[in-house]
């Protein structure tokens, strides 16, 4: 197959092509010691901070389209066919401050200035999107971006006050979107791309038979999908990645639609492109899907990715176990579809093999009496680590539970059901005692370990108590769905 041997991309303005470039090498390396762009930070190099935050724009079936992403976890061999935007290329009309920095210079919303990249970058992006945000929305935004000294109080009031400086329609990226898309569409021409030294190579594959092709040449490669994982294992633990077959760009992975009877989610769908379409159908998933890590990391994380890396602490399988989801294995031609819950056998060990990747998630949608819930407790309620993730979906017909499955996370050593709970819910009479028994049954499905983020008795405890809340939530509900708020 022809291939090519250099990333191209357009950086602010001009066009890009690098050649050798190493699987592990990353965005922020790159802009800082090779451009000189030191405008972005780099803070805590793991995609907390929010320092590095740059704009990546890509071509997508709706068209160019701009996240905010964490530069220092963003590996330089996925922007193949993208735009790069960093703070360097803000600019107002006048040539002077963009209305984002004039906003935050009026408004005092930096202090030692470290973090204020970062935090004009990512208000830069929501400003594009939503020109008059609430504060809520901009809460939303800056999940990703800490800031350690001003407080986010006058951070807030520039937010909100940007239009007052300038219009997005007025903006250089609004203005030039139709030649960037031109010359985006010329750099993404098809061809397989394979570069980097030999034992840290980066291959990105053409499309998704490519991908299916590549991992039977390379079996052991590392897939990186949004590298919100991959990331850390480079700039925190130092660990070689090489071969990497980098899958962001495929399209083919990125398909999020509703047919029969289920919303089908694409392995490489981020948490971002697939937000809409399962909370329009799942309304309970909402607040708990703004509580992913911060908006940077739900731009480049995919479902696909955080199911496969099987942790025991991740957000989604949990919650996708509770509503019955099941996965689209893929390994050559050959495909097998796998309940969800059957793909985690152990610590770090899920049921997939060599040269198989996950491709696709379905979801079934909701039932008539179906009560769902999803929740989430971790030390800091925003961009943290959960210390238990819960997903509860119980259906009552005629004030009998006819069907259950819970699932928690934090839990074991993997996303797990809770067998006994579940036994002692079901056939039952919708009642308080009842819930009761199902959490004290608890103590059957889990003995959870402690750790830095809570202790043993903590987990065990908040687990039957979220069981409980669920009930008290529901008490007055009938027969028909009910969406919850999610802690």
């Amino acid at each position: 197959m022809p291939h090519r041997s250099e990333i191209r991309f357009i950086l602010n303005g001009r066009d890009v092509s690098v050649s050798d470039v190493g699987a592990d090498r990353t965005l922020l390396d790159y802009l800082r010691l090779d451009r000189r762009l030191t405008g972005t930070k780099e803070g805590c190099a793991e995609g907390d901070c929010g320092a590095c935050t740059v704009l990546v724009g890509r071509l997508t079936a709706d068209g160019l389209r701009y996240d905010p992403v964490n530069a220092c976890i963003r590996f330089l061999a996925s922007l193949d066919g993208c735009h790069v935007v960093t703070v360097e290329h803000l600019r107002g009309a006048d040539g002077g401050l963009h209305p984002v920095q004039q906003a935050m210079v009026d408004h005092h919303g930096s202090q030692c200035g470290f973090c204020t990249p970062g935090f004009v970058m990512s208000l830069y992006a929501l400003w594009m999107e939503v020109p008059e945000p609430t504060e809520a929305q901009v809460e939303t935004a800056l999940q990703g971006n800490l800031c350690r000294c001003t407080g986010y109080a006058p951070i807030i009031r520039a937010a909100v006050a940007i239009s007052r400086y300038g219009s997005p329609a007025a903006d250089p990226i609004a203005r030039e979107r139709e030649e960037i898309t031109a010359r985006l569409t010329v750099l993404r021409n098809g061809q397989r791309v394979e570069t980097g030294p030999e034992g840290n190579r980066a291959i990105l594959p053409s499309d998704v038979d490519d991908l299916a092709a590549c991992l039977l040449e390379y079996p052991g490669a590392t897939i990186v999908a949004g590298a919100t994982d991959v990331g850390l294992w480079v700039t925190k633990f130092l660990r070689p990645i090489g071969p990497a077959i980098f899958t962001g760009h495929l399209d083919g992975l990125k398909t999020v639609e509703t047919r029969d009877g289920a919303l089908w989610i694409g392995a490489g769908a981020s948490y971002s492109e697939c937000q809409e379409m399962l909370t329009g159908a799942y309304p309970h998933l909402a607040g708990y899907w703004d509580r992913i890590a911060g908006w940077q990391v739900r731009n480049m994380g995919t479902v696909g990715g955080n199911i496969a890396n099987g942790s025991p602490i991740g957000d989604t399988p949990p919650v996708l176990i509770a509503l019955g989801a099941e996965i689209t294995l893929r390994k050559g031609d050959a495909r097998r579809v796998l309940p969800l819950q059957e793909f985690f056998i152990d610590y770090g060990k899920q049921d997939r093999q060599a040269g198989e990747f996950v491709e696709v998630i379905r979801v079934p949608l909701p039932q008539p009496g179906e009560r769902h819930a999803a929740y989430k407790i971790s030390k800091r309620r925003d961009e943290d680590i959960s210390s238990v993730a819960a997903g509860i979906r119980v259906t009552v017909t005629e004030g009998r539970i006819t069907d259950c499955r819970i699932a928690f996370g934090g839990m074991a050593a993997t996303p797990k059901r809770a067998a006994h709970a579940e036994s002692a819910l079901l056939g039952q009479a919708w009642s308080e005692e009842v819930f009761a028994k199902a959490a004290v049954a608890l103590v059957q499905d889990f003995t959870p370990l402690s750790d830095w983020r809570a202790s043993s008795d903590y987990r065990s405890l908040t687990a039957g108590n979220l069981l409980r809340r669920f009930f008290l939530e529901n008490d007055a509900a009938t027969d028909a769905p009910v969406q919850l708020a999610t802690a």
